[in-house]
């Protein structure tokens, strides 16, 4: 499978891969494990997506976050990859946080946004494992917040 014909047939276009603004990298390959820094929600016009889901935002828009997460987390693997998505094998794991009120119990259905994307690039070798968590808050306010693992070929 082309990961790039997948990226062009379904018209998505990935943003470009942020310099990380803590004390840390965005991505680092041990062996053949390429981690993936947690990516947090920005709209297309780079604004940050903020607000907490089930309060400020509905699920909906926060599995469109999520999606705007993965879409991150995709242009810097191929950044890492150097421009070169065939060097993935497959993804193996994605971490995803919710920023939610206490009551909020779809954490799940937030975080498949970022599954799905992963999953519509990569086809089976973007099948993953998950986990879905909320949290009381995210860095910056934002709504969402994806990290990653990929197996490299």
């Amino acid at each position: 499978m082309n990961f790039e014909e997948n990226l062009k047939k379904n018209n998505i276009i990935l943003p470009k891969a942020a310099d990380p603004v803590g004390s840390y990298i965005a991505t680092k390959i041990s062996g053949k494990m390429l981690f993936i820094s947690g990516q947090i929600s920005i709209d297309e016009k780079g604004e940050l997506i903020k607000g907490k889901v089930g309060k400020d935002l509905t699920t909906k828009a926060g599995y469109n976050a999520a999606k705007r997460c993965a879409l991150s987390i995709v242009a810097q693997v191929k950044k890492a990859c150097n421009d070169d998505l065939s060097k993935i094998k497959s993804c193996v794991k994605i971490t995803g946080f919710v920023n939610s009120t206490d009551n909020f119990t779809d954490q799940p259905k937030v975080i498949n946004g970022a599954s799905d994307l992963i999953a519509l690039i990569f086809g089976n070798s973007g099948m993953h494992t998950r986990a879905a968590v909320s949290t009381n808050s995210l860095p910056l306010g934002v709504s969402v917040e994806v990290d990653a693992i990929f197996e490299l070929n």
